[in-house]
């Protein structure tokens, strides 16, 4: 006799399907992320229609259609600049990227002297704004610079033609080669030791175990890196500013449109096709990173570089070089800084340090950018760090927590300038009329623009990706048992949050609050059409003094945004040392 099982069996009357329970913490935390998205869709994503839209207008406000691209398109000058900053992004990209994985290389594979003082000097340009980079060219490169005039006649005259395209990729590359170096450095620290042995026993020589372990290792990290030196090339503004002389880029463009025509709609326009390449690189990179499978198993190795002293003082040597380089442009800049006349008088003194004789705002302008950092920091280290425990902790509502992830990294594809008008559009009109209608709306954001606070958002938003994706690496790390006995126990999450996730995380925490101080400090695309005449900032007053070509000054603010810059972080280092050895003493027991 055969008994046939039924392929659904009807469910037993006496032991019902246990429901899940919705707690009011559960409520709690979907109430919080709806906010958290609400807030990403007003921060990130809602700004860029108007500014799109207005693209469709003239300057008087009138229907034009198309008429603004197309003029665009059929105007030499204006398509050459798009063509020029596509050239700009791509040289600077590989540059920065050949040179930084070349650093890194060095300073994962070998044993060179000087590794620790090699990576500290390594980042040291993230500390400077672009500006300022231009600002340290001109002392060195200009036309009455140190290597133009041979050291003011002691050595053979050199001169690059810094004013050009020359000047903007040099100025590209010292300003990409941090970003790029960070990636380079983690990605060949990620390396089974046991694929170099098999190499090595296969008879296999250095070049073809690069070529067939290394660098396939390290593939999405290259791509990850080449993408992020092209969008910061292809969208800054900064350098071509300062150096770019004749040679216009888009970014030059937008703001030439913009503050030096008040063409608006114009301005709209050039910034659509500024955002177009960096979305399509954006889009490209994520669809990379998915194929990313995982290169280091629980089993890996660690791979311990051995000593090969030709290699080893090689990179050294070119080490050196690249730190040299770096060293010597922000020299310059305070040396400039503090002679009377260059380069007839070089008497050392303070005179270009006051600025009242300057236009841009002066110390005024410096105290506005420390207040800006210090909010930016606060609110945006509180915003993120939520932001993405919600994501990465929350308990259902997948498809919320997914749309919010995604939001979460749409900021790194919207370069400065493109936010920051964006934002003008958005937050300035007092009422929004509904496309099509003739229908409005009040604009409840309108309270904020001309303030602070707009100037903290946008910095907040227009860093908030890299930022987020780090308090997300730290909050995987944490074991889910954490979440899953609190629940157990009937501890609320905000609980658990407070006592167990932010101490285990941190670390991240301050690298994230530091990261937003330096960036917002150094910072002028985001901000250049944002800030009132009323809240002057150092970055802008750096413009401004250039413009009005008093470059020592200039160079004096860039040397107090420098030196600000990196004694935050040291008193930062030093501040709270302690305080992460007391939160992570768990890892030593």
């Amino acid at each position: 006799m055969t008994v046939t099982t039924p392929k659904f069996p009807t469910p037993n009357p006496l032991f019902p399907k246990r429901q899940q329970v919705v707690t009011r913490e559960d409520w709690l935390m979907r109430i919080l992320l709806g906010l958290g998205t609400l807030w990403l869709l007003v921060g990130v994503v809602l700004p860029l229609f108007p500014m799109i839209g207005r693209s469709f207008f003239d300057p008087n406000g009138n229907w034009i259609g198309l008429a603004n691209y197309v003029k665009y398109l059929t105007t030499p000058s204006l398509v050459s600049a798009f063509f020029n900053s596509f050239f700009i992004g791509a040289m600077s990209m590989m540059i920065a990227v050949g040179l930084a994985f070349l650093y890194a290389y060095a300073l994962t594979r070998t044993q060179m002297p000087g590794k620790l003082a090699f990576r500290v000097l390594g980042m040291l340009p993230l500390y400077i704004p672009p500006l300022a980079h231009a600002i340290g060219l001109i002392y060195l490169f200009g036309n009455k610079g140190l290597v133009t005039t041979g050291f003011l006649g002691v050595f053979p005259k050199w001169d690059i033609g810094l004013y050009g395209p020359v000047g903007i990729i040099i100025g590209e590359v010292l300003y990409c080669f941090p970003q790029a170096l960070v990636i380079m450095i983690t990605a060949l620290s990620l390396t089974d030791a046991r694929l170099y042995e098999a190499a090595e026993v296969l008879g296999s020589t250095p070049l073809k175990t690069f070529f067939t372990v290394t660098l396939p290792s390290v593939k999405y990290g290259l791509i990850s890196a080449l993408f992020v030196c092209f969008t910061l090339a292809f969208t800054d503004f900064g350098v071509p500013k300062v150096v770019g002389g004749n040679f216009n880029v888009l970014a030059t463009d937008i703001y030439k449109q913009v503050i030096g025509q008040q063409n608006f709609s114009m301005g709209a326009t050039v910034s659509v096709f500024l955002l177009v390449p960096t979305v399509i690189a954006f889009v490209v990179d994520r669809i990379i990173q998915r194929r990313q499978t995982a290169l280091v198993s629980a089993k890996a190795v660690p791979l311990q570089p051995k000593s090969h002293p030709p290699l080893d003082w090689l990179m050294f040597g070119f080490c050196a070089l690249v730190a040299g380089f770096t060293i010597a442009v922000l020299l310059v800049i305070i040396f400039a800084s503090l002679v009377k006349v260059w380069p007839y008088d070089l008497t050392l003194g303070f005179k270009n340090y006051d600025f009242s004789t300057v236009g841009g705002g002066g110390y005024r302008a410096f105290w506005n950018s420390i207040r800006m950092s210090f909010y930016t920091a606060i609110v945006g280290t509180v915003a993120v760090f939520m932001g993405a425990y919600l994501v990465e902790k929350g308990r259902g509502m997948k498809w919320l927590r997914s749309a919010n992830y995604f939001l979460s990294t749409l900021p790194l594809a919207l370069p400065g300038l493109v936010l920051g008008l964006s934002y003008v559009f958005f937050f300035n009109n007092k009422i929004w009329w509904i496309p099509f209608t003739k229908i409005a709306i009040y604009n409840p954001f309108n309270g904020i623009y001309g303030t602070m606070a707009i100037l903290v958002l946008c910095n907040v938003i227009h860093f908030y990706t890299v930022c987020f994706l780090t308090a997300n690496t730290a909050l995987k790390q944490i074991d889910p048992e954490f979440e899953a006995v609190s629940a157990s126990m009937r501890v609320p999450f905000y609980k658990t949050f407070w006592r167990v996730t932010v101490p285990l995380s941190l670390p991240a925490i301050l690298e994230i609050g530091i990261y937003y101080f330096v960036n917002a400090m150094i910072t002028i695309s985001a901000i250049v059409f944002l800030y009132p005449p009323s809240l002057p900032l150092a970055a802008v007053a750096i413009v401004n003094m250039d413009d009005a070509g008093d470059i020592a000054a200039a160079a004096a603010m860039s040397t107090l945004v420098v030196l600000t810059s990196i004694g935050v972080r040291i008193l930062y280092w030093l501040f709270t040392r302690g305080l992460q050895q007391r939160s992570q003493a768990w890892l030593q027991r």
